[in-house]
């Protein structure tokens, strides 16, 4: 139990690797939400739909790149502070006393743990809610009404009865000028509306538009019998455009696989019955589905605690040798099992392939690999230890 509890190499080797992950987390999280963030903020825009909604899409968009950045952000910071502290002749010293590169990767790989342990509540639980709640938000915000901007000109159906178009626009479209609407009622009563100006803004509902007009006239056709025409004048009139009455609900939760919780995979796997009881969009999600997604996801937070391993044995290198190498060669090993999970996935899906050999054996060889780099590195400090035992050595780890 002794050699599991954390000593002062441990304490100073994590004080000094996380200050880089926090700084490689955001970046690489930030790089990846960027491309995404210009395409939603285009789409949003192109809805009039208002920041509000953006911020609560984009909230909705970090667990899925927070499971891609994690790994990432572990190995790019072990990396760096192993090779800094190889430049720096640490590793040297503490390798010349007899601690092997296997005890000084342990916190890094203790790190990786827990993270591993935090990416199953992340991949199995927050980014299943967060994806459905994403494609619902992004749903209501393309159809929940009339986008608050016009075109000059442009006759827009604000509603089946109602219409309106002005002479000129200015503002992206929400400042007008001679605004003419017409309005007809149940009862047949037509209603005509002309404006100096107006104003389209979202109301606080989200769901409507609120239409402010100034220095204009209501006619009022009753279009009945022995009915007059009224004229009505006024400074200011205040309209909600309201069209929620056309909007559909969004589907249940459940119809992609990607948007069930572990325990959901697990509970139809075990009854496939109930994936299709009661009208669920289940339906649409064969057994096949089920097992490539629980194996991808168990295989990626696997994966996570052998990561350190595998930077710290290609951050040793010879002085001269530049670090840029193997940082490229840990990136396109990462890369590539990143890939082959999801191909195995693939293949898992359609049924051409077993989950244990298409996801677990590429999963078995790179935790094999990462292990096997850094015990082979480990190898000559080994042999110095035997020859070197030191009595401060145990006190200091």
């Amino acid at each position: 139990m002794k050699r599991l509890r954390f000593g002062t190499l441990d304490r100073y080797l994590l004080m000094q690797v996380l200050p880089p992950f926090l700084v490689s987390l955001s970046a690489v999280l930030a790089a990846l939400l960027l491309e995404r963030l210009l395409v939603l903020f285009d789409d949003l825009a192109a809805e009039g739909s208002s920041l509000a909604t953006f911020l609560g899409l984009l909230t909705d968009l970090l667990p899925h790149y927070l499971g891609l950045a994690l790994p990432a952000a572990l190995c790019v910071s072990v990396f760096l502070i192993t090779r800094r502290m190889s430049d720096n002749n640490e590793i040297d010293a503490l390798m010349a006393s007899g601690v092997s590169l296997l005890r000084i990767a342990r916190p890094f790989m203790a790190m990786g743990l827990l993270l591993g342990a935090g990416s199953v509540l992340l991949y199995g639980y927050i980014q299943p809610f967060a994806r459905y709640d994403f494609r619902e938000g992004f749903y209501f915000a393309a159809h929940s009404g009339w986008a608050p901007h016009l075109q000059a000109g442009m006759f827009a159906a604000t509603s089946n009865d109602a219409m309106l178009t002005a002479d000129g626009v200015s503002h992206n479209g929400t400042v007008l000028h001679h605004v003419f609407i017409r309005e007809r009622e149940h009862n047949g009563t037509v209603r005509l509306v002309t404006a100096q100006r107006g104003l389209l803004t979202i109301a606080p509902s989200q769901k409507k538009t609120r239409l402010d007009l100034w220095d204009g006239i209501i006619l009022t056709d009753p279009k009945k019998p022995g009915g007059r025409i009224t004229q009505t004048h006024f400074t200011h009139s205040m309209r909600v455009i309201d069209q929620s009455h056309q909007d559909n609900d969004f589907r249940v939760r459940g119809a992609d696989a990607r948007e069930l919780t572990l325990f959901e995979l697990y509970e139809f796997l075990d009854h496939p019955e109930r994936a299709h009881a009661g009208g669920v969009p289940n339906q649409n999600i064969t057994r096949p589905n089920l097992h490539a997604e629980l194996d991808f996801r168990l295989a990626r937070a696997l994966a996570i605690p052998f990561i350190p391993a595998l930077a710290v044995a290609l951050a040793i290198g010879a002085k001269r040798q530049r670090p840029i190498i193997g940082l490229i060669a840990l990136a396109l090993i990462l890369v590539g099992f990143d890939h082959t999970l999801q191909f195995g996935q693939g293949i898992v899906a359609t049924r051409k392939m077993r989950g244990w050999f298409a996801i677990g054996l590429p999963l078995l060889i790179f935790c094999v690999v990462c292990l096997a780099s850094i015990l082979r590195r480990s190898r000559g400090s080994w042999r110095r230890r035997k020859l070197i035992r030191p009595a401060h050595w145990k006190r200091a780890a």
